[in-house]
């Protein structure tokens, strides 16, 4: 199989420094795009992968360049080739720098996309969070007024029978007076007065038994 002239050799140059510029702009579009995945996805990780490739192809196509140019004698070596040599050389050194350029502006983009991700996410739990808090306490004030509501209704009725007490109290009062002015001239009335005696003292135990029950649950609930 015959070597490959200068010309041919060039052209494969060329055509891997085209292959190489397309796969550029595809990964310039993963540095500019605003959904980067948190890690590298295969097709951005094979673009890069058939970059490195095709710079090895073009490194070792330059070095056929140059032992085709160092077999040549000084005489036929035109100062034209040497130019293109160099060119070829430069462009991929360009090429290698402007990778790791992308690659770093990649990096930075996702990172970036992906903290201020992080601290949307520790936003909203920290929002959730607050919320149920709120909710929890709207519901504890909820049993608290509706444990006053019912301490409110205990203390109104204790009032309520300690005023039917106090109503009953005095219509007792009228009677045992009346019932003693009768007793001084009636027989047997003082065993009717003693039992009707006994009858008060016992409703005033009740009465105050209940009182005290009602403020016992007043303190509780409070």
């Amino acid at each position: 199989m015959a070597t490959p002239g200068w010309a041919q050799i060039r052209q494969q140059i060329r055509t891997a420094e085209s292959q190489s510029e397309t796969h550029f702009h595809t990964l310039a579009q993963y540095a500019s795009s605003n959904n980067l995945s948190e890690k590298p996805s295969p097709e951005e990780q094979n673009t890069e992968d058939e970059l490195l490739e095709l710079f090895s192809k073009r490194e070792g196509l330059i070095a056929q360049l140059s032992r085709l140019l160092d077999s040549e004698s000084a005489l036929s070596t035109s100062a034209l080739k040497q130019n293109n040599l160099t060119r070829h050389r430069e462009l991929l050194t360009d090429h290698r720098n402007e990778l790791r350029r992308v690659k770093s502006q990649i990096a930075e983009a996702r990172s970036r996309q992906h903290l201020l991700s992080n601290v949307r996410n520790d936003i909203a739990s920290s929002r959730s969070a607050q919320e149920q808090e709120a909710e929890y306490m709207l519901e504890e004030r909820g049993h608290l007024d509706q444990s006053h509501s019912v301490i409110d209704s205990v203390i109104s009725q204790a009032y309520q029978i300690n005023e039917n007490f106090g109503i009953q109290r005095d219509t007792l009062a009228s009677v045992n007076r009346r019932i003693t002015l009768a007793a001084a001239q009636l027989p047997g009335v003082n065993d009717l007065m003693s039992r009707i005696g006994s009858k008060k003292r016992r409703d005033g135990i009740i009465l105050g038994s209940f009182i005290a029950f009602c403020f016992l649950v007043f303190f509780w609930f409070s």
